[in-house]
């Protein structure tokens, strides 16, 4: 495994005042896993998130992270762990403005010296994996959200790490753009062998993962299924809330919906293709 927990907690303030926002959680996470993370607004989502990450201690309870624990870790020892074990993926993308493309991507290799000649090398075939060759030098400022989250993603990619944290990767992307970055994650987990942590709101996302774990009140739950009608985009097979869906065809009498306009434009040109499969 590359991550496991066992029955970690944490608690904010104290006395009457005090919040346990993560009750005794206890997960394992193999390699090339893709897993969700999700639940309701507050209850302790991107706060399980950070001390997976190392960036918050947990009050009580063990996290091992590849034979190491970072429970009670000295900021030494979680910097390494940073450095080389996780990547960070953020919902506002985190770029630093004054810095290319490029040179963002490369920003966490200089906490590898020695790696930095090989991390020029991956950053260009980063780069050219995630469709960036011709924003290489641009300034975050002209690139758009997609944009943005794919050099965020090649960004946490630099260091070759085997675990990568997601917080709400698609929460300011339109939908063509998120579905983009999901089957990136997707990808990085089946191709790379890399296991991927990801914190969500999007329903979409589900049909891609491994497994969902539902965190209710800081505590992992059984998922309660809600009454939507739900439906499956036929060409990437995303769940989508038939409700609310707003591109939608006929084709041979049947009633289609779709996540993006991406999957409704390839739909159109052939839809004998989709429909056959679904």
């Amino acid at each position: 495994m590359i991550l496991t927990t066992n029955k970690i907690s944490r608690i904010f303030g104290s006395g009457h005042t005090q919040v346990r926002a993560v009750n005794e959680v206890s997960l394992s996470i193999a390699q090339g896993e893709l897993v969700l993370i999700m639940g309701p607004s507050g209850s302790g989502k991107t706060t399980l998130l950070s001390m997976l990450g190392g960036l918050l201690s947990p009050t009580s309870g063990k996290i091992v992270i590849d034979n190491t624990d970072i429970s009670n870790a000295n900021e030494s020892v979680l910097s390494d762990i940073r450095a080389h074990k996780i990547g960070f993926i953020f919902q506002s993308f985190n770029l630093l403005e004054a810095l290319s493309v490029r040179e963002n991507i490369l920003f966490p290799a200089q906490l590898i010296p020695e790696e930095f000649s090989n991390a020029k090398i991956r950053a260009d075939q980063l780069i050219e994996k995630l469709s960036l060759e011709k924003r290489r030098n641009a300034l975050p400022a002209t690139l758009s959200g997609g944009e943005k989250q794919r050099v965020a993603i090649a960004r946490a990619l630099i260091n070759q790490p085997p675990l990568i944290l997601a917080d709400e990767p698609t929460g300011n992307l339109d939908s063509q753009s998120g579905q983009d970055v999901m089957m990136v994650l997707h990808d990085i987990a089946r191709d790379e062998g890399r296991s991927v942590i990801l914190v969500t709101h999007d329903p979409r996302v589900e049909d891609i993962a491994d497994r969902i774990l539902w965190l209710e009140d800081g505590v992992i739950r059984d998922r309660k299924e809600d009454e939507h009608a739900w439906a499956r985009c036929p060409v990437c097979k995303m769940r989508i809330d038939e409700w609310t869906a707003e591109l939608n065809m006929t084709f041979q009498n049947k009633r289609y919906v779709f996540c993006s306009e991406g999957c409704f434009d390839r739909f159109k040109i052939t839809p004998e293709l989709y429909a056959r499969k679904e």
